[in-house]
């Protein structure tokens, strides 16, 4: 399982770099025109899906995507049958175009199946029934918090991976918008990760919201509620972050500390809607509109 997370950490960097390699020499191939023109357009396509994914992911700040990635799994493979097509219908192209068509195609494989998963055990702690477990931190201004100061109202609790996570920002950014109506329906949110301080003082100040921003120090919390995730940081992630980070849960309480929703997602990819978890609130009647 350490080999496994090891392994993920250097994945994401390379993969999209040879990606991006391979979509430029195609697109070059293709340029240049020729017998193989057709299938380099098809390894051009099998090249783009996870490079515009992350440029998707980093400039537009989306909260979610699908499970699987339909559309671009598809783009990829409609990538892959052009290349075999000229290679093995036409009969006009060398090996080079279907080669660089199927490395893209299985880059993305492992991506979608592989990397964005974390085969994680839902952890019995955050299971809806239960009371939210006791753990007292700091935050980002350094004043202590205790759990227990949730009691008397709902509350969300997000454990994020920290700023360098797209997604990430994007969710908080998200549920921050919908301050008004949280504040209005008497719902607390803290948001807990273990990277550095200045850095969660740095989201706090941009959100400008009276939002808990927690700092989960060595990961010790997310060790105890068994949602820590080892080396789950990118290597070459700059921002001064320790290699290990939490996986994305999302915690609903209510007023007596008893978790009414939990989302342990197992994908980094999908994350759950404001929609969903405000409505479970009002039909349990945590609050009143």
């Amino acid at each position: 399982m350490l080999i496994n997370a090891r392994i993920k950490s250097i994945f994401i960097f390379p993969a999209v770099a040879i990606s991006m390699l391979l979509l430029g020499i195609a697109l070059w191939q293709a340029f240049l025109g020729g017998h193989e023109r057709t299938a380099w357009l098809g390894a051009a396509i099998a090249a783009l899906p996870l490079p515009l994914l992350m440029m998707r992911l980093m400039l537009t700040r989306v909260e979610r995507t699908s499970d699987n990635l339909p559309f671009l799994l598809s783009m990829s493979a409609s990538g892959v049958l052009v290349a075999v097509w000229e290679q093995f219908l036409e009969g006009t192209t060398g090996w080079a175009p279907l080669s660089a068509a199927l490395m893209n195609l299985f880059i993305l494989l492992l991506y979608i199946f592989w990397y964005s998963r974390f085969g994680r055990s839902e952890s019995p702690q955050l299971s809806v029934g239960n009371k939210l477990p006791h753990f007292e931190l700091k935050d980002s201004d350094g004043a202590q918090f205790d759990s227990e100061s949730l009691t008397g109202s709902p509350a969300i609790l997000l454990f994020y991976r920290g700023n360098w996570c797209p997604l990430c920002m994007a969710q908080i950014k998200e549920i921050a918008d919908r301050y008004q109506e949280l504040d209005e329906l008497g719902i607390k949110v803290v948001l807990v990760s273990p990277q550095p301080d200045e850095l969660s003082r740095k989201l706090a100040k941009s959100h400008k919201v009276p939002f808990r921003f927690l700092i989960d120090s060595d990961n010790k919390v997310a060790e105890t509620l068994g949602i820590a995730v080892k080396h789950g940081v990118p290597v070459g992630m700059p921002g001064g972050y320790a290699p290990d980070t939490v996986m994305p849960t999302l915690v609903v309480t209510n007023a007596q500390g008893t978790i009414v929703y939990s989302d342990q997602t197992d994908n980094y990819r999908v994350r759950p809607e404001p929609d969903t978890f405000l409505a479970i609130l009002r039909r349990a009647g945590v609050v009143s509109k």
